[in-house]
C-alpha cells in the first residue's frame, strides 16, 4: 500500500511538470509524517522516500532523538516558537518556517552552539489568513532578510508558503503565484542569496503548485493516510 501510494504520487508530480515542461526531476517530494509513528516513516523510507518533514517540535523529539537511517532528512515545517528553538536544531537538517527575525536570530545562535549552520526557508502568508503564520508582506520580509543575510548560523534556501485552506482553484493559484513573483523579486534584491527552493503545495493542490513554479511539495495524506488525532 505504501510503495502503491509513493507510486502514485511521484506519477502525478511528473504529470504535473511534464503540462508545464519542467523536468520531474526538478521538484523534491517531502514526506509529512504528522501525527503518523515513526514505524511509518521507516516503511516509507524502504520504499525509497528520503526527505520527511513534522509540523510540531514535539513529535520531532519523539520521533527523530535516536540516531535516524543514512540518507534520511527530516525538516521542521510548522511553526516554531523562539523557547522551542534549542529543542530542534540539533535534530533536523533543516527549518522551512521561519517567519520572523527573532526566530532566526534563535535559530543562527542554537546552530553555531553546535558548529552548524542551518538551511532555512522564509515563510509568507500568500492567502492574508489570521490562522496561518509568516511574513503578511514584502516590506515585513525585506526588513527581516536585511539582518537575516548577516547571520552566521544559517542559510537562507528560499521561500515556503501554504495556500489557503478554503477557496478554489483560482484562490490557489493566485497565492502560489504570488511566492513565485516574491521569489524572482528576492533574487533581484538579494543576489548573494539563494531563493532556489520554492516550497508549495500540498496533497490536495501540489499540482498547481508545481505549474506555478514549486521546487517542493510537502505531502501527507496521500502518502501516509488520514491523520490520526488522539
Amino acid at each position: 500500500m505504501v510503495q502503491k501510494r509513493l507510486e502514485e504520487t511521484l506519477g502525478e508530480i511528473e504529470r504535473a511538470a511534464a503540462s508545464i515542461g519542467r523536468a520531474p526531476s526538478s521538484i523534491q517530494l517531502m514526506a509529512v509524517s504528522k501525527t503518523h509513528p515513526y514505524e511509518e516513516i521507516l516503511e516509507l523510507f524502504g520504499c525509497g522516500q528520503f526527505l520527511f518533514g513534522e509540523n510540531r517540535v514535539q513529535e520531532v523529539v519523539e520521533k527523530f532523538s535516536s540516531p535516524r537511517p543514512e540518507g534520511m532528512r527530516v525538516h521542521l515545517i510548522g511553526h516554531l516558537q523562539s523557547n522551542k528553538v534549542k529543542k530542534i536544531v540539533g535534530l533536523v537538517d533543516a527549518i522551512d518556517s521561519v517567519d520572523s527575525l527573532k526566530v532566526a536570530s534563535k535559530i543562527s545562535e542554537a546552530s553555531l552552539a553546535l558548529n552548524k549552520r542551518m538551511p532555512i526557508l522564509l515563510q509568507y502568508n500568500t492567502s492574508e489568513e489570521d490562522s496561518k503564520s509568516g511574513f503578511e508582506n514584502e516590506a515585513s520580509l525585506y526588513e527581516a532578510l536585511d539582518s537575516i543575510a548577516q547571520l552566521q548560523g544559517v542559510t537562507v534556501r528560499g521561500l515556503m508558503t501554504i495556500g489557503p485552506l478554503h477557496g478554489g482553484e483560482e484562490e490557489t493559484r493566485k497565492a502560489f503565484s504570488l511566492l513565485r513573483a516574491l521569489q524572482d523579486s528576492c533574487i533581484s534584491r538579494y543576489p548573494h542569496l539563494d531563493f532556489s527552493t520554492l516550497s508549495m503545495g500540498m496533497s490536495g493542490d501540489f499540482p498547481l503548485a508545481i505549474r506555478e513554479g514549486a521546487t517542493m511539495v510537502r505531502v501527507g495524506t496521500r502518502l501516509f493516510g488520514k491523520r490520526e488525532y488522539l
